[in-house]
């Protein structure tokens, strides 16, 4: 089977999956948030990707799911997606998956039970020739985000609560270079027409690369085709916190 196939067949795979369940083929329940990440800049060896080495501050969307989803606290593969508003017009999509924290880990989605912990891309993506891994990672000073939806909505409602942006390379430790803060929580209409584009909505230095980055690529585009929405839908213009 041809390269160009192959992705046909993936994306209506999905977009048939899709219509089926009559919502997201992939982490279906959640919640969304209107939010604001500051960016500090990066500490040592800059990583190439200005958005992440000059300091500023951008509206956000913040969306916190579960993967199956199981019911209630039971463990599943947390998911927190990001959309940062640019000054371009085109969103920075960050799509991030419960994982461990080491190097040999990071590369791996792994089923937990609380929603403050630690979130990599799990794939790398490419500056240059060089590699680079994004990860979210929980504020020790912040509100715990607990371990249902149920309970991160009332955090929200509770306190603002803040999580860390960070970069790794391969076998580097993680640098934070910014804080990501969770805001009002947007309606369950507004939830659902929110649709990210994990590989196309990206800083120009920055390319998603490899096996999971074109699955990923061809299972969204299919999965946005089946709700009606483009890579660009939905995400909070309001004030956030």
């Amino acid at each position: 089977m041809t390269a160009s196939r192959a992705a046909t067949a993936v994306e209506r795979a999905a977009t048939a999956l899709g219509r089926l369940r009559r919502g997201r083929l992939l982490h279906p329940a959640g919640r969304s948030f209107a939010g604001e990440v500051s960016i500090w800049g990066t500490p040592g060896p800059p990583t190439g990707v200005a958005l992440l080495d000059d300091p500023g501050r951008y509206r956000a969307t913040v969306r916190l799911s579960k993967g199956t989803p199981t019911p209630g606290s039971w463990p599943d593969v947390l998911g927190l997606a990001l959309r940062l508003r640019t000054d371009t017009g085109r969103p920075f999509d960050l799509l991030v998956s419960s994982s461990g924290a080491a190097p040999l880990v990071r590369n791996l989605p792994l089923p937990r039970r609380a929603f403050s912990g630690t979130y990599s891309t799990i794939t790398c993506y490419r500056v240059g020739r060089r590699r680079l891994w994004l990860a979210v990672l929980a504020d020790p000073e912040s509100v715990d985000l607990g371990r249902s939806l149920t309970a991160v909505a009332a955090a929200t409602r509770a306190d603002a609560p803040r999580l860390v942006l960070a970069v790794a390379s391969a076998v580097g430790p993680w640098r934070p270079v910014g804080q990501v803060s969770v805001g009002a929580q947007l309606s369950a209409r507004e939830d659902a027409a929110l649709a990210f584009d994990p590989v196309r909505n990206l800083p120009p230095e920055l390319r998603a690369t490899g096996p999971l980055a074109w699955l990923r690529d061809h299972t969204y585009r299919g999965s946005r085709r089946a709700r009606g929405v483009d890579g660009q839908s939905g995400g909070s213009t309001a004030a956030t916190v």
